[in-house]
C-alpha cells in the first residue's frame, strides 16, 4: 500500500509580489485539485527568483525547502504550457511547471495565474506529484544544476 504522493509546488513570480498573494494562489490550486497542503515535499522555482519574498514565503509556511533550478535546468523540461514572454525574460520558456517537473514526476495541477484585484496576475504555480519521495524536514534554499 502506497501512502499519499510526496508533491512539488513550482511557483514563479514577478519582482516583489506578496507572499499572501503567492499563498493564497499555492493553497488554492491544492484545494481545488483535492490535494493537501501537508504531502509537499518541496517549492522548486527559477534560481533568479530564489530570493523572492514571495516565494521564500511560501516555503516557508508550508515549512518545506526551497529548490532553485537554473534556466538552463528549467528550458530542457518539456512542458504543456511554454511561454515565448517568459523565455524572452528569464531564459526558459516555463518557470512553474517545468520546476515543479524537474526532479521528475507527473504533472497534476497545469500552471494557474494569481487573480489579484486592479493589477496583474503576479504569481504561476504548478504542483507535480515528486516521483521520489523526500523529507520536508529540512527547510531552506538548495540550488540544483543538474
Amino acid at each position: 500500500m502506497t501512502g499519499p504522493p510526496a508533491l512539488v509546488v513550482g511557483v514563479g513570480a514577478s519582482r516583489g509580489v506578496p507572499v499572501d498573494e503567492v499563498v493564497e494562489l499555492v493553497l488554492t490550486a491544492l484545494r481545488e485539485a483535492g490535494l493537501a497542503a501537508a504531502n509537499v515535499v518541496e517549492v522548486a522555482t527559477l534560481d533568479m527568483k530564489a530570493g523572492e519574498p514571495g516565494i521564500v514565503g511560501v516555503a516557508g509556511r508550508l515549512g518545506v525547502p526551497l529548490v532553485a533550478y537554473s534556466a538552463a535546468r528549467l528550458a530542457a523540461v518539456p512542458v504543456p504550457g511554454p511561454s515565448g514572454a517568459v523565455l524572452a525574460a528569464v531564459g526558459t520558456p516555463s518557470v512553474a511547471e517545468a520546476a515543479a517537473l524537474a526532479g521528475g514526476g507527473e504533472l497534476l495541477v497545469p500552471k494557474r495565474t494569481s487573480c489579484p484585484v486592479g493589477r496583474p496576475a503576479g504569481v504561476t504555480c504548478a504542483i507535480a506529484r515528486s516521483s521520489t519521495r523526500t523529507s520536508p524536514a529540512s527547510a531552506g534554499i538548495r540550488r540544483q544544476e543538474t
